[in-house]
C-alpha cells in the first residue's frame, strides 16, 4: 500500500512513476485535508522521472502543509536522476531531504 499511517501524526507515502504518482498525491492531499494536517514522509526510491505536473503536486503539498493544514514534509530515497531535477529547478533549497525512510522518520520525530 503506497500510503501508510506510521503513527497518529506521521504518514509515509511510497511514490512511483506516473500515473500512480498523480493518484497517490491526490489521495494524500485529500487525507491531509480530512485529518487537518499531518507530518509526511515521501519515499521517492521508486520514482525515476519527475515531470512538471509531478513538481507542481509536490509544491502544492508543501504549500498545503505550510499554510492550511499544519505539518512537516520530508522527501527521501531520491535517485540521482530525480535529484538532478531538484538541483536544476532550485527545489533542493525549499524541500527537506533524508537519505532513507529510517532517517526521514527520525528527523520528523525530532522536530515535534
Amino acid at each position: 500500500m503506497p500510503i501508510q499511517d506510521w503513527s497518529e501524526r506521521i504518514v509515509i507515502v511510497d511514490l512511483h512513476d506516473d500515473p500512480q504518482f498523480t493518484d497517490d498525491m491526490t489521495a494524500l492531499t485529500d487525507l491531509i485535508e480530512k485529518r487537518n494536517g499531518a507530518d509526511v514522509l515521501l519515499n521517492l526510491a521508486d520514482v525515476n522521472f519527475l515531470n512538471s505536473s509531478n513538481i507542481a503536486k509536490l509544491l502544492k503539498l508543501r504549500k498545503q502543509l505550510h499554510s492550511n493544514y499544519p505539518g512537516k514534509l520530508r522527501l527521501c530515497g531520491i535517485s540521482n536522476s530525480v535529484w538532478g531535477v531538484f538541483l536544476v529547478t532550485g527545489l533542493d533549497k525549499i524541500f527537506e531531504f533524508a537519505d532513507d525512510v529510517a532517517s526521514g522518520l527520525a528527523g520528523l520525530q525530532m522536530q515535534r
